[in-house]
């Protein structure tokens, strides 16, 4: 039996559809999308751009609830199959270590990250401005708020799975106060999760000759990295600026396993971009924006929960073979 292309355990109940017949992308969505309504808790206005991991048989993750007033909250959720999820009315509580840490106010965009038999959450968190949280916990009931990883402004905060080099890694995307029509992918480096330095800088917009294309504008990392035995896979949202204002898509790239801020291959060609009802009309108009994947090891299935239009959250999965296939065939550096 030929050695499994992903590295990691077996996911047996991974949510998966098969590629339609009619479809020949390399990524595909699941037509039942989208997975999770705008209205799964009833205290919700919207609930997107959220994190998913396997928990005790099932499924758990944080998730990004804006409310009716529209103030942006975390609420945890539950589920059997990872396709239906029941999910909290009540905002995430934090216990702060130490106790005089910054109080948590508002945060968006959040991660799940398993991490030496933990889970640690990432999300975007308000702190005279946003920058980085960080929290983590063992039972997606107590949480535990640590100090924020950066000064404002910041977004897009991932960790890696493992330590690399005998050190925590972190990708992020240092931005400003307003919605940030600029943004590279940087990788910050720790031994302890409290002080973060040894910045690399990873990945660029595409702005090459002034040529429009999907991510000329800023780019941003999704879910956290899946390691892979030819290098790390990261999935990330890329952003154009049209007449309509900004289009969120996906690409992925490959980074080197022990030197992550070297790319090997970055998708040319968007592997989704906004084309359905969900994803085109909502909040926000013509938003794709991955923040979760799930992989099983054995099969090289992923699958990859996306925000939709700023409204509701969405399922995509490809096979990794045929998407690292695809990379080195498509790819610009």
């Amino acid at each position: 039996m030929a050695t499994p292309l992903l590295v990691g355990g077996e996911l047996p109940n991974i949510p998966w559809q098969a590629r339609p017949s009619s479809v020949e992308d390399v990524v595909w969505r699941y037509d039942q999308n989208p997975v999770i309504e705008r209205h799964a808790s009833r205290t919700a206005d919207s609930i997107y751009n959220s994190a998913v991991v396997p928990f005790r048989g099932g499924y758990a993750g944080v998730f990004r609830c804006d409310d009716r007033a529209r103030n942006m909250t975390l609420r945890v959720g539950r589920s059997a199959d990872g396709k239906k999820f029941d999910i909290s009315d009540e905002r995430l509580k934090f216990q702060k270590s130490p106790p005089d840490i910054a109080e948590f106010l508002e945060g968006y965009d959040p991660r799940v990250v398993p991490l030496e038999g933990r889970y640690y959450v990432i999300w975007c968190n308000n702190y005279h401005g946003y920058t980085i949280g960080l929290g983590v916990t063992d039972d997606f009931e107590r949480f535990e708020q640590l100090e924020n990883a950066f000064l404002p402004f910041n977004r897009n905060g991932v960790l890696f799975p493992r330590k690399i080099g005998g050190e925590y890694l972190m990708l992020s995307r240092p931005s400003d106060a307003g919605h940030t029509p600029f943004g590279d992918i940087f990788v910050s480096h720790s031994r302890d999760l409290v002080y973060w330095g040894k910045h690399r800088h990873v990945m660029s917009p595409r702005r090459d000759r002034g040529l429009v294309n999907w991510q000329m504008t800023k780019i941003g990392a999704g879910p956290y990295p899946i390691e892979t035995r030819e290098g790390w896979l990261l999935f990330y949202h890329g952003v154009l600026t049209t007449c309509n204002g900004f289009t969120y898509s996906m690409g992925a790239a490959l980074l080197d396993l022990e030197k992550p801020w070297v790319v090997r291959y970055r998708t040319r060609p968007a592997l989704l971009a906004p084309e359905t009802p969900y994803e085109c009309v909502g909040n926000t108009q013509n938003v794709l924006f991955p923040c979760a994947a799930l992989t099983d090891a054995p099969s090289g299935r992923i699958a990859i929960y996306y925000g939709a239009a700023d409204t509701c959250t969405a399922l995509a999965f490809c096979q990794a073979d045929e998407l690292l296939t695809f990379l080195r065939a498509n790819s610009e550096v």
